[in-house]
């Protein structure tokens, strides 16, 4: 079995619930390849673990090949002849006929696939847990899926399930660390910059990080699976956006196209997508939000600390926005093989890329940022991505990240990836975008930068910055 990381919290709230006495009903969702499955499977190991699965949705899988994927795992399990039944009520009554007193873990992956094509699946399956696994103290549950729209309509907010959900669990990417952790104890031996490559195409997926090999370098891990014919990362973007969203893909794609090229509002969304002024927008963008595949960035006023009206939405899967820039384009010369001797650092715009992917990294570790600079989250008014726009005298700056304190002290945050040395001309940048930066009168700005690469010793030296912090040491 590939190593486990992470997901410690997880485990622990999972294991209280076993010891609890009674019967528990877990709901476990999360992206596509994000570990979901290896949790639930991770957590049964010392227990009796019966893992089920739908069909992936494709073209002519009706509820009837649904039903017969079941019965054939059920009879796999438990070693019995091949059957087949033709009502969930029965299928499930018949895994009943099997359960016993030891711990056990049920696990229904992908449920959306499962009972997409039977209305009445979600009512067979709450009757069932009323009348019959409610009374097998010992079983736990756990009803997994990628689509969580699906699962947010169909069990979270649905009638039917209230009040019997124990534990509601979303798995997100794991952390910068614990990506260092998988990645060593399969056995990676790159340099800081060279993992930071790999994470820059992967972000924290354990499954996209599980399929690097050691034995070659990080370039040669992208080239295979990026831009090889057939490579596992070349036709990824498809699976994802026909798995989770079926025929309405295109829509989604398009959003998630216009975001890669930089952060927006909805009504510049709205505009470019030539969307007429509805609910329709919004409800596409919650969905990819829902995903883990959007994150939502809302401006505030410095003066008052309060979130203001506008809400900039950004991109947030390191995977979607290389697919976008690199795989998409080259499509057709990654069929031919013919990148596979191209130097990755020849491609357009590779070098700023890989500063944004490292951006877009570090603001999902922020309690490492914080430790980093050495102030705590209760101590933070707001922190994000920070735009003012130019308006009158007051001119335009973008900020990578802006944190204010309560203290009144804002920290204002570059950061640099970079294989050539980083000068002073860093510290031109920032008193230029802190010079542009309209804040109250008694704030205090401290400057910070955090670099991926060689920093000269004049930069050092120069004592402007707050804090320089290397992100290796993160």
């Amino acid at each position: 079995m590939k190593p486990f990381v992470g997901r410690d919290k997880e485990l622990e709230r999972l294991e209280d619930l076993s010891k609890s006495g009674r019967a528990c009903l877990v709901v476990l969702k999360g992206r596509r390849r994000i570990g979901k499955s290896r949790l639930a499977e991770e957590f049964g190991k010392d227990k009796v673990f019966l893992p089920f699965s739908g069909l992936a949705p494709v073209k002519g899988v009706r509820g009837e090949e649904q039903r017969d994927a079941f019965a054939r795992q059920l009879a796999t399990l438990f070693n019995i002849p091949p059957f087949t039944f033709r009502d969930w009520s029965d299928g499930f009554l018949h895994l009943s006929n099997h359960l016993t007193t030891k711990p056990t873990v049920i696990l229904f992956d992908e449920i959306s696939w499962m009972g997409s094509k039977d209305p009445a699946f979600i009512s067979k399956l709450k009757v069932w847990w009323d009348l019959v696994l409610q009374n097998h103290p010992s079983v736990i549950l756990i009803l997994c899926g990628s689509i969580s729209t699906w699962i947010d309509k169909n069990i979270i907010n649905s009638t039917a399930f209230f009040g019997r959900v124990s534990l509601y669990l979303e798995l997100f990417e794991l952390s910068v660390p614990q990506c260092r952790e998988l990645l060593y104890l399969q056995g990676f031996k790159g340099s800081d910059l060279d993992f930071f490559k790999i994470l820059s195409v992967t972000g924290g997926v354990p499954w996209y990080l599980e399929q690097i090999q050691t034995h070659q370098s990080a370039d040669e891990n992208i080239k295979r699976l990026c831009f090889e014919k057939n490579g596992l990362l070349v036709h990824e973007f498809d699976r994802i956006f026909n798995d989770l969203f079926s025929s309405r893909g295109e829509v989604y794609k398009k959003i998630i196209t216009i975001l890669s090229q930089g952060m927006k509002d909805r009504a510049t969304l709205q505009k470019m997508m030539s969307y007429a002024p509805s609910g329709t927008l919004s409800l596409h963008l919650n969905a990819l939000e829902i995903c883990g595949f959007v994150s939502k960035h809302p401006d505030w006023s410095l003066k008052t600390g309060r979130r203001g009206k506008q809400t900039l939405y950004r991109l947030s899967e390191n995977y979607l926005r290389f697919y976008i820039h690199y795989i998409e384009p080259n499509l057709t010369k990654i069929e031919q093989n013919s990148l596979l001797e191209v130097p990755l650092s020849s491609l357009p715009g590779w070098e700023p890329m890989l500063g944004f992917q490292l951006e877009n990294l570090l603001l999902k570790n922020r309690s490492l940022l914080y430790q980093a600079i050495g102030i705590h989250a209760q101590d933070v008014v707001i922190d994000n991505p920070y735009i003012q726009k130019a308006l009158g005298r007051k001119k335009g700056c973008q900020i990578d990240y802006l944190i204010q304190m309560h203290s009144n002290t804002l920290f204002v945050c570059e950061v640099k990836m970079r294989r050539r040395e980083l000068g002073l001309e860093v510290i031109d940048a920032m008193k230029a975008k802190i010079a542009s930066l309209d804040f109250p009168k008694g704030f205090g700005v401290s400057p910070v930068l955090f670099h991926l690469g060689p920093v000269s010793d004049a930069l050092l030296s120069s004592r402007y910055f707050y804090r320089i912090i290397d992100i290796a040491d993160l």
